[in-house]
C-alpha cells in the first residue's frame, strides 16, 4: 500500500547557525539540557531554595550524565565499536549518537549527590525538582535521532510514518523518536501535576517520573529495529526497563511509609539567610527600643535635677512652662471661637 503522508528526514545532520554549523544531535542534547535548568531552578525556588543551585550542581551532573550515557550505549552495544571491521576510536565520537538513558541518569545521578554535598543539599529534593525537566529534555532530546535517521520502528504506511533513507535502510518507519518525545511531555505534565496534587517529597516526584518513563519506553523499544541484544526474546532495554519500574514503584511506596510528607527545608544556606535577616530587624528593633528607655531615663534624671533646686528653678521653669502653652492655648481658643460661630 503507497504511503499517503509521511515525515521527511532532514537531509543532514547539521544545523547551520550562521557561519557555524552543528550536529543538530548536540544542538538538541544542548538544547534540552538548557529546557532542564531553566525549569528545574524554577520549581527549587518554589520549593524554598535560591536562584542558581540547579544550574551550579548541573555544572556536576550534566558531565556525568553524558560520559554516563555514552558508556552505558558503548558497553551495551560494544559490537559496533569493537567488532570486526570497527574502529575502536568511534566510541568516542558522541555527536554521531548514541547515548544510553540508564546510563545518563545513574552516573548523572553520582554527578549530582557531589554538587549537592557540595552545597549541604539533600539529594532526594533536588531530584524532585529536575524531574520534570529531564523528562522535557529527553523529549527534546529524541529529536537528535531524526537528525541522524535513527533508532527507528517497524515499516509502516501510517500517514505519521517517517521516511529514512540512509544507506541501510529505505522506506517509511515508525518514528519512535517521536513517540517517545511526545511520552516525555506527557511523563513531564504529570509529574508536575501530580506534585502539586500530592506534594511529592524525598525523590518521590523523581520516581514517579521514572515510573512512567519505563512504561513509555517499554512498548516503544518493543517497536524498534535497530539492532540490539535480547534475553528470552526482549530487547535488553525491556529487561532493564521492568528492572526500573519496579525499583521506582517499591520506592515511592516505602518512601511513603518511611518518610511522608514534603521537606520543610530543602536548602539551608537559604534558610539560614532568612535567619539572619529577621534577626537583624529584631536587633534594630532592640536598639529602638533601649535608645527610647535612655531617652526617657535622661529625661527623668533632669527633672529630677530641676525639683532638688528649688525655688531658683520655679521661675524659670514656670516661664518656660507658659511659653510652651501658649500656642496651644491659642490654638483652643481658636477652636473654641470656631465651635462657638
Amino acid at each position: 500500500m503507497e504511503t499517503l503522508a509521511f515525515i521527511p528526514s532532514p537531509s543532514s545532520g547539521e544545523i547551520v547557525i550562521g557561519p557555524i554549523p552543528l550536529r543538530g544531535y548536540a544542538f538538541c542534547i544542548i538544547l534540552g539540557v538548557f529546557v532542564a535548568v531553566w525549569l528545574g531552578g524554577k520549581r527549587w525556588v518554589a520549593r524554598g531554595g535560591q536562584p542558581g543551585t540547579v544550574a551550579d550542581i548541573a555544572v556536576w551532573a550534566v558531565p556525568f550524565g553524558l560520559v554516563g550515557g555514552r558508556l552505558y550505549h558503548v558497553v551495551t552495544d560494544y559490537q559496533l565499536y569493537f567488532g570486526e571491521g570497527r574502529n575502536w576510536v568511534d566510541a568516542f565520537k558522541i555527536w554521531e549518537g548514541g547515548l544510553g538513558i540508564w546510563g545518563a541518569i545513574a552516573l548523572g545521578a553520582v554527578g549530582a549527590w557531589i554538587g549537592c554535598r557540595r552545597r549541604g543539599i539533600p539529594l532526594p529534593a533536588y531530584a524532585d525538582a529536575i524531574a520534570p525537566g529531564i523528562a522535557l529534555a529527553q523529549a527534546i532530546g529524541r529529536w537528535g535521532n531524526w537528525f541522524n535517521q535513527e533508532l527507528y520502528g517497524r515499516p509502516t504506511d501510517l500517514p505519521w510514518a517517517v521516511e529514512i533513507d540512509n544507506g541501510v535502510d529505505t522506506g517509511t518507519f515508525h518514528p519512535t523518536f517521536l513517540y517517545e518525545s511526545l511520552w516525555c511531555v506527557g511523563v513531564a505534565l504529570l509529574v508536575i501535576w501530580a506534585d502539586r496534587r500530592f506534594r511529592l517529597g524525598h525523590g518521590r516526584a523523581f520516581a514517579l517520573y521514572v515510573a512512567a518513563y519505563t512504561v513509555g519506553r517499554f512498548w516503544i523499544e518493543y517497536l524498534r529495529i535497530d539492532e540490539a541484544h535480547q534475553i528470552w526474546g526482549l530487547r535488553l532495554n525491556n529487561w532493564t526497563s521492568i528492572a526500573v519500574f519496579l525499583a521506582a514503584v517499591a520506592y515511592i511506596v516505602l518512601s511513603a511509609r518511611l518518610r511522608p510528607g514534603r521537606e520543610d527545608v530543602v536548602e539551608p544556606v537559604a534558610q539560614k539567610t532568612g535567619g539572619s535577616a529577621d534577626d537583624s530587624d529584631s536587633d534594630s528593633t532592640e536598639s529602638d527600643t533601649d535608645g527610647g528607655a535612655e531617652e526617657s531615663a535622661e529625661g527623668s534624671a533632669e527633672e529630677e535635677k530641676d525639683a532638688a533646686k528649688g525655688p531658683e528653678a520655679g521661675p524659670g521653669r514656670a516661664e518656660s512652662a507658659g511659653s510652651a502653652q501658649t500656642p496651644e492655648s491659642s490654638s483652643a481658643g481658636g477652636t473654641s471661637a470656631s465651635s462657638a460661630g
